[in-house]
């Protein structure tokens, strides 16, 4: 299905994303990336960011101060826009990353698969910024694969997907043929990356933070069917706001999609529980309130 016409109002928007973004990268990556972070820090108040953070910490973690809150108001979007223009500074992001050292126990069975030419699914939540360990792995060689959700405005959309195109390749778009593209090419032995954090409204009901969440079985599903490991992985900012950590988990066993989904579950919870601030907390994650 083709993407549907523009209105006044994607032209408008990606505009102002599009300016902003040329305004950063005229400074130097060392003082592009923080100060896109203080920028979308200011901004988050008027983008309704801080309101959907107090909102869905309050759900998930009815007992954190006032003062956690406000840091994590203020550093979520910083993170978010630290992210943005670390995508969008191409090969200079890219040769920051792509020879970072994949730690943790899911790192000996990635290299085994890649091997091997074995298919890997690989569990991602929107944490860190997701597209360092694409360009890590693919920067040791390994064929890294990631299906996405087409976004709403077919502007935004067209130049986000050009961008992370330039990250690591092959893109899959959420479709019928993308997904016949994807399975073809687990089967040719590649990786291929799912997110499984975001409210799903046909999603098994699991548990995320103590709370019901409707999650995603696809990841879980996929690895089942082609046979494949599926492999946590995570690319964790390091203190000084630049540098990354990438870091795989140990496989999940194969069970039963829900199962298997809720380790994911359970391994992101204790990951963001470490890093809050890492965690996009602007999703609507969870539709019922703790009572």
């Amino acid at each position: 299905m083709k993407n549907r016409e523009p209105t006044l109002s994607d032209r408008a928007s990606n505009a102002l994303f599009v300016a902003v973004m040329r305004l950063v990268q005229r400074l130097p990556y060392e003082r592009r990336i923080p100060a896109a972070g203080r920028m979308v820090a200011r901004l988050a108040p008027i983008l309704g960011f801080t309101r959907k953070i107090r909102e869905n910490l309050r759900i998930a973690c009815p007992d954190l101060s006032e003062d956690e809150i406000k840091r994590l108001q203020r550093e979520m979007p910083d993170n978010l826009g630290r992210m943005l223009a670390e995508i969008y500074s191409g090969e200079e992001f890219v040769a920051r990353v792509h020879d970072l050292p994949i730690e943790g126990p899911g790192a000996e069975t990635l290299e085994a698969a890649h091997r091997e030419g074995r298919p890997v699914v690989l569990a991602a939540g929107h944490f860190g910024n997701y597209d360092a360990w694409r360009a890590a792995l693919a920067g040791r060689g390994y064929r890294v694969g990631a299906i996405y959700r087409p976004m709403n405005n077919p502007l935004f959309n067209e130049q986000y997907v050009s961008t992370i195109s330039a990250i690591a390749e092959p893109l899959f778009s959420r479709s019928r043929r993308g997904l016949g593209d994807m399975m073809k090419f687990l089967r040719d032995g590649g990786m291929v990356a799912f997110g499984f954090d975001q409210h799903f409204n046909k999603g098994a009901e699991l548990s995320f933070f103590g709370l019901p969440a409707r999650t995603p079985l696809s990841a879980a599903e996929m690895a089942l069917k082609m046979k494949a490991d599926l492999v946590p992985i995570y690319a964790i900012r390091q203190p000084d706001g630049l540098n990354f950590k990438i870091y795989a988990d140990k496989p999940v066993p194969h069970s039963t999609p829900e199962a298997m989904t809720q380790t994911l579950n359970d391994g992101l919870e204790e990951m963001i529980l470490k890093h809050m601030e890492q965690w996009l907390w602007i999703h609507r994650r969870w539709k019922v309130k703790r009572t």
